[in-house]
């Protein structure tokens, strides 16, 4: 009974046999450096501030039209916590590549089955937040205030880019980080959207309570920091939201089809 606890099922292994880690890491590889290469030659790159300007007031005007422009508000009520406002910096920085790889790494490890499918939700999910950086050049709510190259300088801007002022492990304002990074990269959000694909990767297979917990709340958490760092608007996770369900439902197409191809090339393997 040891024995047999101690190995991996066949299906297991064979669905194993068929990732190839080197495969699969130069596509994830390629895919983010076209990723980030498109998403630096846009927005900020190419576009100036008034029309990421024009755009943020879009967005403001649409939230006050609901009744729901709370950003300063819900900043004005941490801005003081200094140690708890540099977590939300940290968190805001890297929970979204922490947490992603991680979900990423733990299905091709321990559900392979799952993986593919998971694995391709993302590629298509994270490709759809491209058109939007591209189409949209956002000014989020930290830059309202800047007077540098890419702000919009208002002396009675409610908000405080926590970062620059309390510190972080990185800064946009920095000046490699400035240049090379798109600053109007804010719609939609794609932090919120890889939390949303986290949590509905790793759901089926966390056991553990404090676990399951965990991943529950981190679409919240991470919808929470966004806004009170000033790097959001909370109508960016709403398009991060819609992109990992338009994501969900193309990716898992683009899974099914390939998965076709893949029976009818090798018909005996598949069996």
């Amino acid at each position: 009974m040891q024995e047999q606890r101690t190995h991996q099922s066949p299906i297991v292994k064979k669905q194993q046999s068929k990732l190839n880690w080197f495969r699969e890491l130069l596509i994830i590889g390629i895919f983010y450096a076209v990723y980030s290469w498109v998403r630096n030659q846009f927005g900020s790159a190419t576009v100036g501030p008034d029309i990421a300007l024009r755009n943020a007031g879009h967005m403001i005007d649409i939230e006050r039209f609901v009744g729901l422009y709370i950003e300063a508000d819900i900043q004005s009520w941490f801005i003081g916590w200094d140690p708890f406002m540099r977590f939300c910096n940290i968190f805001y920085g890297t929970l979204h590549f922490i947490v992603t790889l991680g979900a990423l790494l733990y299905l091709y490890f321990r559900q392979p089955n799952a993986y593919p499918r998971w694995r391709t939700i993302g590629l298509t999910t994270t490709g759809l937040a491209l058109i939007g950086f591209a189409a949209y050049p956002l000014m989020p709510p930290r830059l309202l205030g800047n007077c540098g190259t890419y702000g919009a300088c208002f002396e009675n801007s409610p908000f405080v880019d926590t970062v620059a002022e309390l510190g972080g492990l990185w800064s946009f304002d920095s000046g490699m980080m400035e240049n090379l990074s798109n600053q109007y990269a804010a719609m939609p959000s794609l932090h919120f959207a890889w939390a949303c694909w986290s949590y509905l990767a790793l759901r089926p297979f966390v056991q553990h309570q404090l676990s399951r917990t965990a991943i529950s709340l981190y679409p919240a958490c991470t919808l929470f920091a966004i806004v009170v760092t000033a790097n959001h608007y909370w109508i960016d996770a709403v398009g991060g939201g819609l992109i990992i369900w338009v994501g969900y439902l193309v990716g898992s197409r683009l899974h099914e089809w390939a998965d076709s191809q893949a029976s009818e090339r090798n018909p005996v393997q598949n069996r």
